[in-house]
Parts: C-alpha cells; sequence; structure tokens
C-alpha cells in the first residue's frame, strides 16, 4: 500500500459503487472517510411486513399446524414477525406455539430477541453459522419433520435444498423480502458506469443485491458487457461468501474481507485499489493513474474522462508513441476528428501539473516520458 499517511486518503481518486439497501449511509461515510467518491444506487427495497400478505399465511399455516422445530436466523426478522402477528391479533397465539417447538437461534443477537419475547432457546451455534445450524438438523435426523426457517430476505444459499433432500418439510417464513427498487434510474446509472468503467469498485452487501444488478443488466441486454468490466477493470466487492454466490455463479471474481463486516470491506478496498492502480516513473515523477485522479508524487490531480481515456491508452504501453488516431479511438464521445485529441491532450496536461510528464512526437503522437532507468522494466508493457 502506498498510504504514507497522506492527507487525501488511501481511496482518494477511485469511485466505488454502492448496491445496499440497508446501512448503505454507514457503507458511504466510510468510503467517503478514506477518500473515495461514491455512486449509491439501492439495488432492492424491502417490502414492509404488514403488508405482506405471504408472511401472514405462514404465521397461519404454523399456528395451525405445529412444526417440530423453528430456525431464527436475524433479530430484526424475528422481532418483526412477533410484532407483525401481533398486529394480526396472532400474537399469542404464535408465541403459544412457538413455546412448545425446538426453538434454534444463529447468534446471539437473536438469542436476544427470543428471550425478548419471553421464549428460551434450545441451541445457538458458537459460529453465528448457519452452515453449523444445518449440519446439527441433518445430524439430528430431518425426515419426515416439519422445519420452519424465518428468512433473512432471500433462502440461504443450498440450505432450504438440503434439508428437503434430507426429507423434512420445510416452511419458509419470509419476514420481509427483497423486490427491485420502485426508482430504477439510480440502479440503472450505476450499471452504465460500470459498464462505462467509470467505477474502479461494486460493494455488494447481500445476495439479493447482486442478483439484482444481474437480472437488471440482462433484462437490458447488458450482461455480456457487465461481466466483461468486471473481468477486466471494476473490483467485485462482496461482504463475504454468501453475498458472493449469484456472481461467482455468473463467472465473475470477488473479493471479501476475512471479517464478514463493513469496515474490513472498506479496509480490503483501501489495500486492492491502489494496488491495482498502474505506476510509472515519468520525468523524474512518480505517477499513479488512479480512477478519476492521478497522483503525482503524492499530489492527487483530478482529471476529466477524456484526459483519463488518453492517459490511460498511453500508460498500456509507456515510452511508446501512440498516434492521434488510436488515441482519437479511446475518447469517448462521437463525431471527433484529431484537433479533439489535442484539445483533450492540453487538458490533461494542464490537470496534471507537470507538463513534461507527456511528450509530443511531431507528425507521430504522443508517448509518456517513463525514466531511462525503467525502460527496461516496462519495454514489454
Amino acid at each position: 500500500m502506498h498510504d504514507h499517511g497522506q492527507p487525501h486518503g488511501p481511496l482518494a481518486g477511485f469511485t466505488v459503487g454502492v448496491t445496499a439497501a440497508r446501512r448503505a449511509d454507514e457503507l458511504g461515510a466510510l468510503l467517503r472517510r478514506r477518500g473515495a467518491a461514491v455512486l449509491h444506487a439501492p439495488a432492492l427495497r424491502i417490502v414492509p411486513l404488514a403488508d405482506d400478505a405471504e408472511l401472514l399465511a405462514a404465521t397461519k399455516e404454523l399456528i395451525d399446524d405445529a412444526p417440530d422445530v423453528v430456525v431464527a436466523t436475524t433479530a430484526i426478522g424475528f422481532r418483526g414477525w412477533v410484532e407483525a402477528a401481533d398486529g394480526w391479533g396472532f400474537g399469542e397465539d404464535l408465541l403459544a406455539r412457538l413455546r412448545g417447538v425446538e426453538l434454534l437461534a444463529r447468534g446471539p443477537k437473536v438469542k436476544g430477541a427470543i428471550r425478548a419475547a419471553g421464549l428460551t432457546e434450545e441451541w445457538s451455534p458458537a459460529s453465528e453459522s448457519m452452515a453449523e445450524v444445518l449440519d446439527r438438523l441433518l445430524d439430528e435426523g430431518v425426515s419426515g419433520r416439519r422445519i420452519a426457517l424465518q428468512l433473512h430476505g432471500e433462502p440461504l444459499p443450498g440450505f432450504v435444498e438440503s434439508l428437503r433432500a434430507a426429507g423434512a418439510d420445510v416452511v419458509l417464513v419470509p419476514v420481509y423480502r427483497w423486490m427491485e427498487p420502485e426508482d430504477i434510474a439510480p440502479l440503472d446509472r450505476l450499471l452504465d458506469a460500470t459498464i462505462a468503467r467509470g467505477l474502479d469498485a461494486v460493494t455488494f452487501t447481500s445476495a439479493p443485491a447482486a442478483a439484482s444488478l444481474l437480472s437488471r443488466a440482462e433484462s437490458r441486454g447488458l450482461l455480456g458487457r457487465l461481466l466483461e468490466s468486471f473481468d477486466h477493470d471494476v473490483l467485485a466487492a462482496c461482504v463475504g461468501p454468501v453475498t458472493a454466490v449469484p456472481l461467482q455463479a455468473a463467472g465473475v471474481t470477488t473479493v471479501q474481507p476475512e471479517r464478514f463486516r463493513l469496515g474490513p470491506l472498506v479496509q480490503l478496498l483501501g489495500a486492492e485499489l491502489p494496488a491495482r492502480a498502474r505506476t510509472l516513473p515519468l520525468a523524474g515523477h512518480r505517477v499513479e493513474i488512479r480512477g478519476h485522479a492521478v497522483l503525482v508524487d503524492d499530489d492527487l490531480r483530478p482529471v476529466p474522462p477524456a484526459g483519463m481515456a488518453l492517459l490511460r491508452a498511453l500508460s498500456l504501453r509507456p515510452g511508446w508513441v501512440v498516434s492521434r488516431a488510436d488515441l482519437l479511438r479511446v475518447l469517448p464521445g462521437t463525431g471527433k476528428d484529431e484537433h479533439a485529441v489535442e484539445t483533450a491532450m492540453a487538458r490533461l496536461r494542464t490537470a496534471l501539473g507537470a507538463p513534461k510528464l507527456i511528450q509530443t512526437v511531431v507528425k507521430r503522437g504522443y508517448r509518456l516520458s517513463l525514466d531511462p532507468s525503467a525502460d527496461t522494466k516496462y519495454a514489454g508493457a
């Protein structure tokens, strides 16, 4: 990492997309504090409980026909379920039913919610892992048993399938559901920015958000281009392995922190993005090419999109001459001529604040002023 306590932060010059619906403000603040520009586009919305006919139906079904086991996965979800049942006039019936069954809690927060409702859990895994809950159920044997699963958004990958394959009757309790956002425009902007390489990374904090972005891309006929941008230029950063499942199923390589929390996710980006940036010794300066800005000897210089397009093209073959015609091809927009290259180049040099970084080679084009000592290292780049 090149973070020498410089005033601009490890993510300065990079743009990060945030797809979260919940805790998006918190994630955005963490990213901005480290210098990133943030593009927020909730990839989904949560349907409120009171409107949810599915939850009402599942609650009635469990009151009428008792399950053997109830798995509570989230505190917010369990509390919401009990509150919704209360609102429908079934609160007491539901609690009476839950007193007579094997109640499993995924972790300490859920345990707290269960006890606050006057109930006691039979068991909770030390790891807070649904995989451990699944192992316990399968070890006990689930054939012919009725198991109710309070869902956290969407079903956990493989969990329901494993139980049903082992002969269980699984009843899903969908406490809230993910749906496409009501206003799809921000998500489309994020999708377009990813494809145009206007983002350096996109963060995902839930599997439904990842699935939602992929399905939106597919419905717009842009899935191939989205996958290509993740393949080459845009980092897909997930809070954990469950979140990564839809992306990995589509062939996207993802990164995730060792601890599945927002703080470590942002720290991971602070290490990964600068490490992926191109750093070159040019005209006696150290130049690091970031997403929408360039570090010239640790001085952060914002560069307009046209200038970044030229700089990237030059940096693919540092020290080599790149013709105006080749540079014209990478300039964004249409209806351009070679004069547009000269205009964008003049602006780029002004933005960099060090005009000697890029040399004009008369009648041929432009090249980066690669320091002579670096020639051997970059000659084949």
